[in-house]
């Protein structure tokens, strides 16, 4: 154990010490080993605020290289919010590669995503303050990491290494810096050359490209394009675009994608055929481009991807040629499977991690991270031989203990319009506390953002700082949210502020129906997009006691009219 973990475990014991003797104090009854008997609402909890500010750290895109070292980058709330990239090698040895006061962060599409690359001994990165790519020697210890790009107005991401011509492959953002209303910003792909850092467009012309994708011999470059007023899991199409020697673009084909059935990461086998995800009886099931048309392979049961929030969220790799390892999402809880290209039928691997946002794969393993991609607490290894499990980082073991984590379970409940809603119920949890006879708890309804995000039942501090308190908590996947297909998601389509409230309504009237909850101390918390639908709660319904509006849309006029270009 850490010398952290040591003074974090002397600081919870001291203060439950404390709790005890107030709670004799105050004369509350305790038994069974003196355990207090205190309302719902009143336990002291072992996770402080303090705690998790403290203790915050997220894990986001997992990279193997062919022999097997592994890259990542580490949001640490305690160096600043300053984002590292960190490389492990197959000894076990860790390491930062990316000095301070570097941070390997891009704001493209505002949200951001993938912004490193692994390749050549060379970690190309674009830093935050600036959006600029940097290049670092990985074979110096003390290597300084040199300026590439000097172009301010061009923000980048998607870094991709393109050998034979000696040049990056990126995502560009082109901002005016005296235009705050966003009107002039052009999205392209661009080419930059390694030795002077020169940019150079190679395509443009729509509103918004991501997913790039270059083959083994360089001669065609498949990619993800969309525009206005779409986002990418409406309507995203896999374009290929034939490159000439001199790595100009010669020529483009849609393959796939359009309003009704989007796509999602196109990506190169070993063997040199492009595979990406294709929205087939509306889901993302593995697809293949033959030359001529699209082969639909087989389907997971599931969805093999979720929407491109952030750039660069792999959902599925290949092992090799004949062998994909893919997560797959149903009713909001991933499965680990491997598919078999030749017979054409996916094994289940592990069902063991209730959100995986991101993997790799190589060197006969895969890597992924547990929690939304931008929000993982953890990053776990499999050995694809004989699928041992091993966790490589974990944000929160030393934050709160077995006996007092609350564990969910997945409910569904009616709602309206004959309909069905989704939600994760957590109930109330803390070792040393017990609650009062006839009494039930407090809920707390979380809203999540998006809208067209979701609910995972993935371990949250959240959450735990609630349910150690002696609160109850409901995850609501509303109408509208992903991992339900694409029919579900739509529903929201011209009833948001309506439909996604009425679930979380119908959500908390099920709990108190059923007793678990108190109908009278009810609560409702969001951000974002979820705020706005804790505002449309509150002024149109009396179900909540109160709300918790953080960060929220209050004015969507306003917000269309004032918000960035994605």
């Amino acid at each position: 154990m850490s010398s952290r973990s040591v003074q974090l475990k002397i600081s919870q014991h001291r203060a439950r010490i404390n709790d005890h003797i107030l709670c004799q104090a105050a004369g509350l009854q305790c038994y069974a080993g003196h355990m207090p008997t205190a309302a719902y609402g009143s336990w002291s909890s072992p996770l402080s605020s303090a705690v998790l500010a403290r203790g915050s750290v997220r894990y986001g895109f997992t990279t193997l290289t062919p022999d097997g070292t592994l890259y990542w980058s580490e949001l640490r709330a305690a160096d600043q919010g300053r984002t590292v990239v960190v490389e492990l090698t197959r000894s076990g040895s860790a390491r930062d590669v990316l000095p301070a006061p570097f941070s390997a962060r891009t704001r493209v599409h505002e949200y951001g995503g993938r912004s490193f690359l692994v390749a050549e001994h060379t970690l190309w990165f674009v830093n935050q303050a600036d959006q600029q790519i940097y290049a670092r020697d990985l074979r110096a210890a003390d290597a300084t990491p040199m300026q590439l790009t000097h172009t301010p107005e061009l923000r980048f991401a998607e870094l991709t290494y393109d050998r034979s011509r000696a040049r990056l492959l990126a995502l560009v953002e082109h901002h005016d810096p005296e235009d705050r209303s966003h009107a002039t910003v052009q999205n392209r792909i661009v080419a930059i050359a390694l030795d002077t850092g020169a940019v150079s467009t190679l395509i443009e012309g729509r509103d918004f490209f991501t997913g790039l994708a270059l083959s083994a011999d360089g001669a065609q470059l498949a990619y993800l394009a969309w525009d206005h007023p779409h986002l990418p899991w409406d309507a995203a199409e896999v374009q290929l675009a034939q490159l000439g020697p001199d790595g100009a673009v010669r020529s483009t084909k849609h393959i796939a994608g359009d309003a009704q059935a989007s796509t999602l990461q196109p990506t190169w086998s070993p063997d040199g055929q492009l595979y990406f995800t294709h929205e087939v009886d509306g889901a993302w099931t593995l697809s293949r481009w033959s030359g001529t048309h699209v082969e639909t392979l087989a389907a997971t049961g599931g969805e093999l991807g979720t929407p491109l929030w952030q750039l660069g969220a792999d959902q599925w790799a290949f092992v090799d040629a004949q062998t994909i390892v893919g997560a797959s999402v149903q009713h909001g809880a991933s499965q680990l499977m491997r598919l078999s290209i030749p017979n054409g039928k996916w094994e289940l691997l592990s069902a063991q991690y209730p959100f995986i946002g991101q993997l790799s794969a190589a060197a006969g393993q895969v890597v992924f991270t547990v929690g939304w991609a931008g929000s993982a607490t953890e990053i776990v290894r499999m050995d694809l031989k004989t699928r041992a499990l091993a966790a490589v980082r974990c944000a929160h073991t030393d934050l709160l203990e077995e006996a007092d984590t609350s564990q969910p379970e997945a409910i569904a409940f009616a709602t309206s319009g004959g309909e069905t809603a989704y939600g994760f119920f957590y109930a109330p949890k803390n070792q040393l506390y017990a609650a009062q006879s006839g009494s039930a708890p407090p809920l707390v309804v979380l809203v999540h953002g998006g809208p067209t995000a979701g609910a995972s039942a993935t371990w949250s501090a959240t959450v735990q700082y609630f349910t150690t308190r002696g609160f109850a908590v409901l995850d609501v996947n509303y109408r509208g949210s992903s991992g339900f297909g694409r029919s579900f998601r739509d529903r929201l389509r011209g009833e948001w502020g309506v439909i996604d409230v009425d679930d979380c309504v119908a959500g908390a009237r099920f709990l108190a129906e059923q007793g678990k909850v108190d109908e009278r101390k009810m609560f409702i918390r969001g951000g974002s997009a979820g705020g706005y639908t804790v505002l449309q709660a509150l002024a149109n319904h009396s179900v909540f006691a109160a709300g918790s509006c953080h960060f929220g849309i209050s004015d969507v006029e306003a917000l269309a009219r004032d918000t960035h270009k994605f």
